[in-house]
């Protein structure tokens, strides 16, 4: 990092790599230390000593974890993960204020909520979803398909952090240490939720699935599993009053680019 920053003297920094995932982190917690903790100190560093002049970083919907009240907001406390993977982002959040109070580097968070389209992970229902009814083959769904996700289309994504990275964050002149509101802070730090504010059923989002597949999946009903939430739905509305941001891809047009991209890139 440290080489990287030094040759191209970035004055921006956006940082989007991590061990993601809720399942692997109930197998294999030691590798999201040292990818999403220990990799994080060193963007961190990185980004101190070279005074990049804002760093922009993907956090999670995740770090609500046993939160219910809907749609989620940033100044509620996500002090509840329910799984190790939120407790490493939420602890990136931390971190950057740490450096954002101490060396008045900007950072700004955004918690992604289940992105997804064309060159998702393999791992993600989507792809995993498509890949296995064209086979032919079973596949899971959890909690019988009752899950509401707040799914969000990669172009609105990317549109969302290149307009937040533009938009160095500044030091809220209103925040106030007697009530103080965990999003915002006296130092150039701020956690803004980026998401579609439309949650859709798992059950609907399977249907576009078979839409634009043209088959039925053959579905394998099963309860919630352990550290999955029921519901996620984003309130972006400060990510819209700060940089514009508005989410403009509805989830059936999303799948169906998704399915396109698919077939074409595996011949099938």
């Amino acid at each position: 990092m440290n080489e990287a920053l030094r040759e191209h003297r970035p004055e921006r920094v956006i940082h989007l790599a991590a061990q993601a995932g809720v399942r692997y982190s109930l197998e294999n917690p030691h590798a999201y230390v040292e990818s999403n903790v220990v990799a994080f100190t060193n963007i961190l560093e990185a980004c101190r000593h070279h005074k990049v002049e804002h760093l922009t970083y993907a956090s999670t919907s995740s770090v609500y974890g046993a939160n219910t009240r809907m749609p989620f907001s940033e100044p509620e406390s996500v002090n509840h993960p329910l799984q190790f993977y939120a407790a490493t982002k939420k602890a990136n959040e931390l971190m950057a204020h740490s450096y954002s109070h101490l060396f008045r580097l900007p950072t700004t968070g955004l918690r992604f909520f289940t992105v997804y389209g064309p060159w998702g992970r393999p791992d993600m229902a989507l792809f995993l979803f498509t890949k296995r009814t064209l086979a032919g083959e079973p596949i899971p769904v959890f909690n019988h398909g009752n899950h509401t996700r707040d799914f969000t289309y990669v172009d609105d994504i990317v549109e969302g952090v290149i307009r937040a990275s533009d938009d160095i964050a500044a030091p809220n002149p209103e925040w106030n240490s007697d009530t103080p509101d965990p999003a915002t802070s006296n130092a150039p730090y701020r956690i803004f939720n980026i998401g579609n504010n439309n949650p859709v059923k798992l059950s609907a989002y399977i249907e576009a699935i078979e839409d634009a597949l043209g088959k039925q999946a053959i579905k394998e009903l099963l309860p919630l599993q352990l550290g999955d939430v029921p519901d996620t739905y984003a309130d972006s509305t400060k990510l819209e009053h700060a940089v514009g941001y508005k989410p403009a891809t509805p989830f059936k047009e999303g799948v169906a680019n998704f399915v396109a991209w698919y077939r074409d890139y595996y011949d099938v």
